[in-house]
């Protein structure tokens, strides 16, 4: 009797203690609140509503018909999301292998021999036996296995989609670089034919003697400079063309594309609220999930102090009756259930569930490590967003009057006043310039819109 109620507690102390080890994951409190930045206000913390730009579909964001096709092709043919893809099917199949290991096992194991006593005849045996082998899970190991197998897939899904928004806001920036390099190019040449013109009527002057040679050289100067330029110009343009195509896998050539003027991007942001960033960001959900992992890692490593239950069975067709040799054979069948505990391991168990809490720690402050980068990246595109938005007013009237700057030198120099030529120069750069920064200023905004939309996690739909 006492022996019994010995045992049952024993039982019972190993299935309280156990408890921890069936327990699913929880998503741990993670404080979202003040992660984005006001890009304006002294207060830091940007006040806003549940309504989220990142849940538009990218159609909606970029309406542009040709970067559609673009975006298209990049989602089927990028290398990176294609090896995401890839690395799905390989989790999917790990998933498969986890839940496979509740089944048990089967094997066929045929033997035979030959066997001879004093140079008698020799006698044939054989056997057939086909056997099983069922693990019963009694303390968590295969289902934590299974577990964490899942976790692993909703990483690799997660990382998928993380490639994807990625793919299409790089795709976007490409796109919208070439139409701010293609905008530059054609100020760059219409710039040239004008300052080609000024040329002729620097020596026009000079034979008036309004101006010296010094003047028709300089002018000469700047119209190589600017020249020049039109060259890096195409450049440039030809290194964006083939940088795009590498994310679309396919060899450089030229990309179809519509003008910068004709894009039309969402102009009012809707950040939503931090805590959206938990659902919303690919990059979030495949380190939360990573930390899952760890966390049903952990679990398999306190399962091995417990013990573990095996039943195997066997049954077959044998002639080998041990000394008498039967013909033809007969069936025989076994069941035997082994119970085993871990005795002389347990310092190695230990070290194993220690490593395994530590990662689990690292994997916890990697979780709210990549909270706080999208965080930022969001307050980034915000304060950019704002930058470039007040540089282009400020532009439009620094170019305003910088144009009037240099019809007013002209028109003083032909008059013959003491305006020299030299500030006639100075106020056509100062103008090309500021034409090709407001140019820069608009494409950085259009940036913007793209890298807040990809921050916010959107890309996905």
């Amino acid at each position: 009797m006492k022996k019994n109620i010995l045992l049952y507690t024993v039982c019972v102390a190993a299935f309280l203690s156990s408890c921890n080890i069936y327990k699913e994951y929880h998503t741990p409190e993670m404080d979202a609140w003040g992660l984005y930045r006001d890009p304006v206000s002294v207060s830091d913390t940007l006040v806003a509503d549940t309504v989220n730009m990142a849940d538009l579909p990218w159609e909606e964001v970029f309406t542009d018909s040709q970067l559609q096709s673009l975006i298209r092709l990049g989602l089927e043919r990028n290398t990176d999301l294609q090896t995401a893809m890839l690395r799905v099917k390989e989790a999917q199949a790990s998933l498969m292998s986890s839940r496979l290991a509740y089944l048990p096992s089967l094997g066929l194991s045929p033997q035979g021999g030959v066997s001879s006593f004093d140079k008698g005849k020799g006698n044939w045996t054989y056997s057939l036996p086909v056997v099983a082998s069922w693990e019963i899970d009694l303390f968590g190991k295969l289902l934590n296995t299974k577990r964490a197998a899942k976790a692993a897939l909703m990483q690799s899904e997660a990382y998928q989609q993380a490639v994807q928004t990625q793919v299409v806001a790089a795709i976007a920036n490409y796109y919208y670089m070439l139409l701010m390099l293609d905008k530059q190019l054609k100020v760059t040449e219409e710039t040239a034919l004008l300052w080609e013109k000024n040329i002729e009527t620097m020596k026009a002057m000079k034979i008036g003697a309004m101006v010296n040679e010094a003047g028709v050289v300089q002018s000469e100067a700047n119209y190589y400079m600017v020249v020049a330029s039109v060259s890096d110009l195409k450049n440039q343009i030809r290194e964006t063309e083939n940088a795009l195509c590498m994310l679309l896998r396919q060899a450089p050539r030229r990309i179809e594309r519509g003008r910068l003027e004709e894009q039309r991007l969402p102009e009012v942001l809707n950040v939503g609220i931090p805590v959206q960033l938990l659902s919303n960001r690919p990059d979030v959900r495949a380190a939360e999930m990573a930390l899952a992992g760890t966390f049903y890692n952990a679990n398999q490593a306190r399962a091995a102090f417990y013990p573990q239950l095996t039943i195997s069975a066997s049954g077959g067709w044998t002639n080998d009756a041990g000394s008498t040799i039967i013909n033809p054979a007969k069936m025989i069948a076994s069941a035997v259930g082994s119970l085993t505990q871990p005795l002389f391991n347990r310092g190695a168990n230990l070290a194993r569930l220690r490593i395994a809490k530590a990662q689990q720690e690292e994997a916890l402050l990697s979780f709210e490590q990549s909270l706080l980068n999208a965080g930022s990246d969001v307050s980034d595109a915000l304060s950019q967003y704002q930058s470039a938005s007040d540089k282009l007013v400020q532009r439009a009237k620094q170019i305003s009057a910088l144009e009037k700057s240099v019809e007013y030198t002209q028109e003083l120099l032909m008059l013959g006043s003491s305006t020299t030529y030299l500030e006639v120069l100075t106020a056509q750069q100062s103008l090309l310039s500021a034409q090709l920064s407001g140019i820069s200023d608009e494409f950085q905004r259009m940036q913007a819109v793209v890298n807040l939309y990809h921050a916010l996690g959107g890309g996905v739909r």
